[in-house]
C-alpha cells in the first residue's frame, strides 16, 4: 500500500488553494468549538454569582456560534471544490499515462474495469483532501480538551486519555479491515463494468442469438460477490460505530463521576464541572472520524486500482526528424509478444502484403511497424532512423494507420479525417489531389462546410486552411467522397447525425490514413467490409494516387496479396517464406492461406 498511500498524498496536494480554504476553515473551527465550552461555563458562573460580566460572556457565546457556522458554511464549499480539483487532476493524469501506454494497456485491462478505475476510483480518491483534512481537524479538539481538562483537574484528564487510546485503537483496526474490503468490492465493481462492456459491443450478436437473459446472468455474475462484500463492509463499519459509541457515554459518566466527587469535595466550581463535561465531550469526538476513515479506506484501496495505471511507463520519443527517404521499413531481429526473429528489408514505395492463418501474427507485424507496439527485442527503422528516436510528431506524421473496424473520433466527418493531419505537407495533397474520381462538379454544386472552413479558415472543422483539400483528396482516393457529399452538412456533418454502414466507417479510417501517413501506410485488413467494387477502386489510388508511399498491408484476400509488390508469409509468429504471389502461390500450403475458414 505505499505506492497507494503516496498516490493519495499527491492527490491531497493537488487540491489547489480551496484545500487551504479549507484547512483554515476546519482549524478555525476547531479552535471555535473548543473556546465554546469555556465561554459558557464562564457565562454560568456569572449568572449564578450575579455578576456584572454576563452580558459580556454572553456576547463572546454568540460570537463563537456565528464563527462556528461561518467555517462550517465555508468548510463545505472548500471540500467540494478541493475535492473537485484533486479528481480532475488525478484522471488528466490516469488518461494521459494511459493513452501515452498504448494498446499494449488493454491486453491487461478489459474495457470496462479501466473505465471503473479512471472514473469512479479516482473520484473516490478525489475525496481524500475532505477526509484527511476535516478528519485531522478532529485532532484539536480532542488536544485542546486534554490540555483543558488537566488545567481544570488532572485526574479528570487521566479518564479521558484512557477512553481516547481505545477508541483509536477502534478506529485503526476500521482502517486495516475496511481497505481490505473495500479493495474486494471495488474488484467486483470492475468484473461487472468489464463483462457490461462486453455485452455492450456484441449487442447485436446477443439480440441475433435471443440470448438476452443468459448475457444478463453472466454479466451480473460478480453480483453476489459484491453484496457480500458491501455486506461486509456494512457490518464493519456497525461494528465499529458499536465499539466507539459504547466508549463514548462511558467516558462521559466516568469523567463526570469523578468531576461531581470533586465537585462535592469543593475541588471543582459548577461552570468547571460544566466546561469539563462539554470538555469531555469534544475529546471523545475523536470518534465521529469512522466515517472519515472509511473514506480513507475506500480511497486507499481505489489508489492501489489506479497506482496499476500511473505506474506503468508511457511510450517515450525521441527529437529526431525524419530525414528525407522514401519510406524504407526495416526489422531487426525483432521479437515480440507473437513474433519471433521477424528480419525484412521492405523497400520504399513498395506494396508489400502481410499474409497467414489468424494468429500468425499479421496484426502484431502492422503494430511493431508502426510502433503502436514496441518489440521485446530488436529493432525497427524507417529511413534508417529507429522509430524510439523518432519524435512523437514526426512519426505520427509520418504513418498512417487504418483499421478493420475504425473508430472515428472528432465532431465532425472532415475533423475525423483529419485527425492527427495538423500540418499536411503540401506534396501528400498534390498527389492525392490528382485523384481521378469525381469532383465537386459532378455533384451537388453546394459548398460544404469543410470547403467554407479551406477558403476562411472559420475552424469549425478544426482544421487550418491548408486542410480542407488534404481532407476531400483523402476521402477521394478512399473512395467516400461521394457518399459524405450525400450527408446533410457533407464534410462538416456532425458524426453523430451521419449513421454509416460497415463498409462506410472504413473508408473513413482509409482516408484519416491516407490524410495522415505521408511515408509509411499500415492497412490492418482495412478493406474488409468494402464490396468488390469499391476495393479494387481503393486498390488503384493504392497503386496510383499514393505509390510514393510505402504499403503495408494485412489481408486475407488473394486479389490484395496478388496486386501486391511483394507478399510476406506469415506462420506461427515467423517469417515463412517473403516473394511474389506468382512465386509462393506454387505452395499448397501457401494456397491454403486463402481457402475459405483459413484464416
Amino acid at each position: 500500500m505505499r505506492a497507494a498511500d503516496r498516490l493519495v498524498a499527491e492527490t491531497v496536494r493537488r487540491g489547489g488553494p480551496w484545500l487551504a480554504v479549507l484547512a483554515v476553515t476546519s482549524v478555525l473551527g476547531a479552535f471555535a468549538q473548543l473556546a465554546l465550552p469555556l465561554v459558557l461555563g464562564r457565562t454560568v458562573d456569572e449568572l449564578v454569582a450575579g455578576g456584572t460580566g454576563t452580558a459580556t460572556w454572553l456576547g463572546a457565546c454568540a460570537c463563537v456560534v456565528i464563527l462556528t457556522v461561518a467555517c462550517d458554511t465555508l468548510g463545505v464549499w472548500a471540500s467540494g471544490s478541493s475535492g473537485a480539483r484533486s479528481s480532475a487532476w488525478l484522471r488528466e493524469r490516469v488518461v494521459r499515462n494511459v493513452l501515452g501506454i498504448g494498446p499494449a494497456v488493454t491486453r491487461r485491462f478489459p474495457e470496462g474495469d479501466l473505465v471503473t478505475r479512471m472514473g469512479l476510483n479516482t473520484e473516490e480518491i478525489g475525496h481524500v483532501p475532505e477526509s484527511l483534512v476535516t478528519g485531522a481537524a478532529l485532532v484539536i479538539p480532542t488536544a485542546g480538551g486534554i490540555v483543558a481538562l488537566t488545567l481544570i483537574d488532572p485526574l479528570l484528564t487521566a479518564t479521558l486519555v484512557v477512553g481516547l487510546v481505545l477508541i483509536a485503537l477502534v478506529l485503526r483496526a476500521f482502517l486495516t479491515v475496511s481497505t481490505a474490503i473495500a479493495g474486494d468490492y471495488q474488484a467486483a465493481q470492475s468484473d461487472i463494468a468489464a463483462r457490461l462492456v462486453d455485452a455492450l459491443a456484441g449487442a447485436r450478436t446477443i439480440a441475433a442469438a435471443g440470448t438476452a437473459d443468459r448475457e444478463r446472468a453472466r454479466v451480473l455474475t460478480a453480483l453476489p460477490l459484491l453484496r457480500r462484500h458491501a455486506m461486509a463492509m456494512w457490518r464493519a463499519n456497525a461494528r465499529a460505530g458499536v465499539q466507539a459509541g459504547a466508549v463514548v457515554p462511558l467516558l462521559e459518566v466516568a469523567v463526570l463521576g469523578v468531576g461531581g466527587l470533586r465537585l462535592a469535595g469543593g475541588d471543582l466550581t459548577a461552570g468547571e464541572l460544566y466546561a469539563a463535561a462539554r470538555y469531555v465531550v469534544l475529546g471523545a469526538g475523536l470518534g465521529s472520524a469512522l466515517g472519515y476513515v472509511g473514506r480513507l479506506a475506500r480511497a486507499r484501496a481505489a489508489a492501489a486500482r489506479v497506482d496499476e495505471l500511473v505506474a506503468e511507463s508511457p511510450r517515450s520519443y525521441g527529437t529526431r526528424p525524419l530525414p528525407p527517404g522514401p519510406g524504407t521499413l526495416e526489422l531487426r531481429d525483432v521479437d515480440a509478444g507473437g513474433l519471433h526473429e521477424v528480419d525484412l528489408v521492405i523497400p520504399g514505395g513498395q506494396a508489400v502484403a502481410v499474409v497467414g492463418r489468424s494468429g500468425a501474427g499479421k496484426s502484431l507485424l502492422a503494430a511493431v511497424a508502426g510502433r503502436l507496439v514496441d518489440p521485446r527485442h530488436g529493432t525497427v527503422h524507417l529511413d534508417g532512423v529507429p522509430l524510439p528516436d523518432l519524435s512523437r510528431e514526426a512519426l505520427r506524421r509520418a504513418v498512417g494507420y487504418a483499421f478493420e473496424r475504425p473508430v472515428l473520433l472528432g465532431g465532425t466527418v472532415a475533423a475525423a479525417i483529419a485527425l492527427g493531419a495538423d500540418a499536411p505537407a503540401p506534396a501528400p495533397a498534390r498527389v492525392l489531389g490528382a485523384d481521378t474520381g469525381p469532383g465537386p462538379g459532378r455533384h451537388s454544386r453546394r459548398r460544404t462546410g469543410t470547403e467554407k472552413a479551406a477558403r476562411s479558415g472559420d475552424g469549425r472543422t478544426g482544421q487550418p486552411d491548408g486542410n480542407g483539400e488534404v481532407v476531400r483528396a483523402a476521402a477521394r482516393a478512399a473512395r467516400a467522397d461521394t457518399f459524405v457529399r450525400r450527408l446533410p452538412l457533407g464534410y462538416d456533418t456532425p458524426l453523430q447525425e451521419a449513421p454509416m454502414s460497415g463498409g462506410e466507417r472504413q473508408r473513413l479510417g482509409l482516408a484519416r490514413a491516407f490524410a495522415q501517413g505521408r511515408r509509411l501506410l499500415i492497412l490492418d485488413d482495412a478493406t474488409s467490409s468494402l464490396d468488390t467494387v469499391t476495393e479494387r477502386q481503393v486498390a488503384r489510388a493504392l497503386s496510383r494516387e499514393l505509390r510514393d508511399r510505402t504499403r503495408l498491408i494485412v489481408t486475407h484476400r488473394v486479389a490484395t496479396a496478388a496486386a501486391a509488390d511483394r507478399v510476406i508469409w506469415l506462420d506461427g509468429g515467423r517469417v515463412r517464406a517473403c516473394g511474389s504471389h506468382h512465386t509462393l502461390w506454387a505452395d499448397p500450403a501457401y494456397r491454403a492461406v486463402f481457402q475459405a475458414g483459413a484464416s
